[in-house]
């Protein structure tokens, strides 16, 4: 039985001191305890682990390549995109298992136990099969295993190329799966899981209401019933209106009215709501999948985080594009764009939580649903899911309570993370992912290869 103690906790009752936390072999939360003396491996302040409930892992080896001015008057996400249709077309199995294990260890480092992959790179260039349908899934799986990161990997089927059914451009024809392919992917896929432990599993996601028949919908989304179901929607108003011409409604709208949407679905953006939408929404329990880095850098726009909150609406956070893998990031990210909406300070806060507090226990319980983990709190019984922090520093020396979250989030950086413990796997110590040079030179080799066809 592993040991870890900490000066100060946040347990699912309040903040403690002097914790032990005990932990199985098998990477279970075996008990907690207060007021106890120090022993095993310390830390000064343990946090239970946010998971990362959305991820192209693909395209973190784009980053920093779509920031120079195109040729049409305004560059958008959909110009973004044609980049990165471009940019994926070189990519090997081999390249983006690489990738996916630099991400999954600077998730681990920026303090996310788990990632949730929303994979959709399948295919060979033009579209045909490998060997093994599900190649690129078991890449994903390889890393993870490398990494040592919780994985719940979600197969992603993409029929056409647009509400009108469309062929798939040249862009996309990696992506694509009609139903009979993606039930033997998703097949595929679990196997692969499968051979990382019980802490890993998947989930199913149609891509987008664009890219699914009403059909394709139904059927992917049954499945695998009880296991998470995410869905791209309501991102960009092009995409808004494309719904709205094809179906006579709104996506959120059409949504609502033609699907079974509950606890186990993930909506990932929705930044195009109106307030109607937002309320409905929010009451089947979904979880909006939040990327505030990345809907900022594509300019999709501000989540309407103060009406789905006020209806009781249930959020976590996604690195979606990687372009920037920083937990404390995504969270003053979220809050500070409300505040430039609003024009106001602590949107978020509520009468008896403070901003940080706030954002936090919104992504323990957004993201533990999403990924279909028994995670998000410090008990016994859950994945030993922990993130250390040190205390010993200009940001959160002399701090208690909330404010340890509030100088975390808003103060930090992921330089604070000292340990990360992925259902019990103790994969960063002093701030650095165990495997990080052999990663990390993998991935320069990788990059090395591809730097010309970029």
């Amino acid at each position: 039985m592993a040991e870890i103690w900490a000066e100060r906790a946040l347990l699912p009752e309040g903040w403690a001191e002097n914790v032990l936390v005990a932990v199985t072999p098998e990477g279970r939360i075996d008990s907690v305890e207060a007021g106890v003396a120090p022993r095993g491996t310390r830390t000064e302040l343990l946090l239970p682990s946010i998971a990362n409930l959305h991820s192209h892992a693909f395209q973190r080896a784009m980053a920093g390549l779509s920031e120079a001015k195109g040729d049409q008057p305004k560059d958008t996400f959909w110009t973004w995109r044609k980049i990165m249709y471009r940019f994926l077309d070189h990519l090997t199995p081999d390249d983006v298992e690489s990738i996916a294990a630099l991400v999954q260890m600077e998730m681990l480092e920026a303090g996310y136990a788990t990632n949730v992959e929303f994979h959709y790179l399948h295919h060979r260039q033009g579209g045909a099969h490998y060997a093994n349908i599900a190649e690129m899934s078991e890449r994903i799986a390889a890393a993870a295993s490398r990494t040592g990161i919780g994985l719940t990997l979600l197969p992603v089927h993409y029929q056409f190329g647009g509400i009108d059914g469309r062929a798939l451009g040249p862009g996309q024809q990696r992506f694509g799966t009609n139903p009979d392919e993606f039930a033997r992917l998703l097949e595929g896929a679990e196997a692969a899981v499968a051979k990382l432990g019980p802490d890993s599993g998947v989930g199913v996601a149609p891509h987008s209401l664009r890219a699914v028949s009403k059909e394709g919908l139904a059927l992917v989304t049954n499945l695998r019933p009880g296991r998470p179901v995410h869905l791209h929607l309501a991102e960009q108003i092009p995409e808004v209106e494309e719904i709205l011409a094809g179906y006579g409604l709104r996506p959120t709208e059409w949504l609502l009215d033609n699907a079974a949407v509950d606890r186990n679905w993930t909506l990932i953006h929705a930044t195009q709501m109106t307030d109607d939408e937002t309320i409905r929404l929010a009451k089947t329990g979904a979880v909006a999948g939040l990327c505030p880095i990345t809907e900022s850098s594509l300019g999709d726009g501000i989540f309407n985080g103060t009406v789905w909150q006020e209806a009781g609406g249930r959020w976590g956070y996604g690195s979606d594009s990687n372009i920037r893998i920083s937990l404390v990031e995504e969270l003053r990210t979220l809050e500070y764009s409300l505040r430039l909406r609003d024009r106001g300070r602590a949107v978020l806060a509520t009468r008896n939580r403070t901003t940080g507090r706030v954002l936090y226990d919104a992504g323990l319980d957004g993201g533990a649903t999403a990924a279909g983990r028994e995670t998000g709190a410090i008990r016994a019984g859950l994945w030993a899911d922990l993130v250390g922090v040190s205390l010993q520093n200009e940001v959160m020396v002399g701090r208690k309570d909330d404010t340890l979250l509030d100088s975390f989030v808003f103060a930090g950086n992921d330089g604070l993370i000292k340990d990360v413990w992925s259902a019990g796997r103790h994969q960063v110590r002093n701030g650095k992912h165990l495997d990080r040079d052999r990663i990390v030179s993998d991935y320069l080799a990788c990059i090395t290869r591809l730097q010309d066809k970029m």
